[in-house]
């Protein structure tokens, strides 16, 4: 008998690590390239096996007494990988705010938050105060962008399984699915949307009229395109590419042609958006060792830093007049006029 309990005492101690693998795999390698949703994947596995290592090991210890040194490390072990699973998940997670996205009458701003532990869609006056939740589902909800009218959000989601561009009013009611492809599709933009997604292979910008219909690829290269905005006449699209081996900032005309370089530097330029007048390009560049904010003429000249601090700086959306720029930085989303000055938090 105590051969047996023995047998199942050391099942438990597998079990348990077995969960404390588990957590850490998912931890290093993460699902999708998501962090987020390969930790709470990692969770669904790694816990209930460590349960069930625990239940065992506590059933042999506390029943059947036998030699304890064995079951004890079960135990042990499987309480280990509960503390490691739990506890490096409500811990060691910090809480982030990102995407952050102006109105286009200046009165809000919509942005991503994983402050309940979820990666949900958020409002709040432009002052940071008033924050409310818009989206609240299972599913990971990011990427806000505004219609030109203020009276609906498109995002990304990945509801159905893979990500794809949803869209709702203001107040989060009435979400729809406009896009129903195994990529991803993310990015919406104006009043057409436009998008970069992986249907075809490789990552292509793409663009379709606001209700989801008439999709069409606007790219087509070896390199990879993603992260596309509008011109405010809605006559050109800026966007970044991989296509000449790092990420650059390179312009379209709307329908595709004419595409040109913008960036040119070993550092990688990412994420443009066009100033609200036309006239100036805001992007973030690794170009001095870490993320900042920089901007640009839209011919790719008089490039100029606005942000200078240790943390990452990114997802920079101008205000509609022009005069600020909303930015994420360490987990938080701050407001700062166009030249860089008077930097304030919205977000703790």
């Amino acid at each position: 008998m105590n051969r047996m309990n023995n047998k199942i005492a050391i099942l438990a101690m597998i079990l348990g690590i077995i969960s404390l693998v588990v957590w850490l795999l998912f931890r290093v390698i993460p699902l999708s390239g998501l962090r987020p949703l390969g930790e709470v994947s990692g969770l669904a596995i790694s816990l209930p096996v460590a349960v069930i290592g625990l239940t065992l090991g506590i059933i042999v210890l506390v029943k059947f007494k036998p030699k304890k040194r064995i079951p004890v490390a079960g135990v042990v072990v499987c309480s280990l990988g509960i503390v490691a699973s739990i506890g490096s998940w409500l811990l060691t997670e910090p809480i982030s705010d990102w995407d952050a996205s102006w109105s286009p009458d200046g009165s809000h701003i919509a942005f991503t938050s994983s402050r309940d532990r979820n990666w949900e869609i958020y409002v709040m006056d432009t002052d940071g105060s008033n924050q409310q939740r818009l989206t609240n589902d299972p599913a990971y909800d990011s990427a806000p962008s505004w219609s030109p009218d203020g009276s609906r959000i498109a995002f990304m989601s990945s509801g159905e399984g893979n990500w794809d561009i949803h869209v709702m009013d203001t107040d989060g009611s009435n979400q729809q699915r406009l896009t129903n492809d195994p990529a991803v599709d993310t990015v919406p933009d104006g009043s057409h949307i436009v998008f970069h997604s992986k249907r075809d292979g490789n990552w292509e910008i793409y663009v379709m009229d606001a209700d989801g219909s008439n999709q069409q690829r606007l790219t087509n290269n070896p390199g990879e395109d993603s992260n596309a905005s509008w011109s405010p006449d809605g006559s050109h699209i800026v966007f970044h590419s991989k296509r000449d081996g790092n990420n650059e900032i390179y312009v379209m005309d709307a329908g595709g042609s004419n595409q040109q370089r913008l960036t040119d530097n070993p550092a990688d330029d990412e994420a443009p958006s066009w100033s609200p007048d036309g006239s100036h390009i805001v992007f973030r560049s690794k170009r001095d060792g870490n993320w900042e904010i920089y901007m640009m003429d839209t011919d790719g000249s008089n490039q100029q830093r606005l942000t200078n601090n240790p943390g990452e700086d990114s997802d920079a959306s101008w205000s509609p007049d022009g005069l600020r720029i909303v930015f994420s930085s360490d987990r938080r989303i701050y407001v700062m006029d166009a030249d860089g000055s008077n930097q304030q938090r919205l977000t703790d």
